[in-house]
């Protein structure tokens, strides 16, 4: 495990020159939006995030396959990314349920009776295919029994209930297209399309390669990748509002501003030409003069014949309305994107999450090689 590791965000460029033609953009706006992005995420986001879990993925496997080396083994299995991640417990007890719901679907395609399912679960003779694979080698490397006790712990998983409720706000506004849309983006993942996912790895060229459990594994800890930046770049969102009577309001990261200023300048300018136009005094139509009261009263009932005739007030009102109408479709268009995660968001994450010491500092990995912050081990 000697292979020099770069940061995610330096070696972006280079894990995209090397890539195939294989993306995963489209899905990734997709899972975004799942996972509690607008409804139209950015493209050049979902880009950046794609590269960030292509090149932390491709650096697991780097170092899966120095682990398997030392096993003597000729693929990367299961055991290797499960070394990998045995010190981060919450996010390898996730794993393990994930393991274990992953024999249960198998079992009821092969269609076995639930009753027999839950026995299985029990059953300490009859493990699941999956769960007894892991079981096995952490018995074999743990020493204190942590690692055994996550069988046994039945916790709430504090992450996965945040982002249920965050799921359960965003659809509480939907329509009945909105909420389908919604409801076919969670249903996506990267284990769905395997040949597809194999070739963005580009495994081919692997001279250790991971077998089906391992390839099930990455699948799942690449989405994991792609939500704990979604999580991280909403914290991010949500610090960066300024808030009204919050005397650390001004202490905004200079590492935010610079990136926000220097990659978004079409937004920020676009945002201000559209409230410059909206709120110009040359734009702004003079006040109509109010006549006296009593000429008011004195002319009660009396209604101008230009104001009933082609080109009058009524029409002049129409024109006015539709201008309008055309205006706030802008802005809401432009307000749209900005609800949307910006890619400076996603840097500034990145950049926090790479910290020991911060508000995500109970958040980081606990697997660290050469300055690279595993997301998802």
């Amino acid at each position: 495990m000697s292979s020099t590791v770069a940061s995610p965000m330096s070696t972006t460029a280079s894990s995209s020159s090397g890539r195939k033609s294989t993306s995963f953009t489209p899905e990734l706006q997709s899972m975004m939006f799942s996972l509690g992005d607008a409804r139209r995420p950015l493209h050049e986001t979902a880009i950046l995030v794609e590269d960030i879990v292509h090149t932390q993925l491709i650096n697991l496997l780097q170092q899966a396959a120095e682990v398997s080396q030392l096993r003597g083994a000729r693929v990367i299995s299961a055991e290797d990314l499960l070394f990998l991640m045995r010190k981060d417990k919450k996010k390898l007890r996730r794993l393990l349920k994930y393991m274990f719901f992953r024999d249960y679907k198998s079992k009821i395609v092969k269609g076995i009776e639930e009753d027999d399912l839950l026995e299985d679960k029990f059953n300490s003779n009859n493990t699941n295919k999956r769960q007894k694979l892991a079981q096995d080698f952490l018995s074999s490397i743990d020493q204190t029994g942590e690692l055994l006790a996550i069988f046994e712990d039945d916790e709430i998983d504090d992450v996965k209930q945040e982002r249920m409720e965050r799921a359960e706000r965003q659809t509480r506004m939907m329509d009945s297209a909105q909420y389908a849309e919604f409801c076919e983006s969670r249903q996506l993942s990267f284990s769905k399309k395997a040949s597809k996912f194999r070739d963005w790895l580009d495994c081919s060229s692997m001279e250790i390669k991971p077998n089906a459990v391992a390839m099930e594994i990455l699948a799942y800890l690449a989405y994991e990748t792609v939500a704990q930046l979604v999580d991280l770049a909403l914290l991010v969102k949500q610090d960066m509002v300024p808030k009204a009577g919050d005397p650390f309001s001004h202490a905004i990261s200079a590492t935010f501003i610079q990136y926000h200023s220097s990659t978004e300048p079409h937004l920020l300018g676009q945002s201000t030409s559209v409230k410059t136009s909206l709120d110009s005094p040359e734009n702004t139509p003079p006040p109509t003069p109010t006549p006296p009261a009593s000429a008011g009263q004195q002319h009660l009932g009396k209604t101008p014949a230009a104001a009933l005739g082609n080109g009058g007030i009524g029409q002049d009102s129409t024109k006015s309305k539709q201008r309008k109408r055309k205006k706030s479709t802008a802005a809401c268009g432009i307000e749209a994107q900005s609800d949307a995660i910006q890619p400076s968001h996603i840097r500034e994450a990145i950049r926090r999450y790479g910290h020991k010491i911060g508000p995500l500092s109970p958040f980081t990995s606990a697997y660290r090689r050469n300055g690279m912050t595993f997301l998802a081990c």
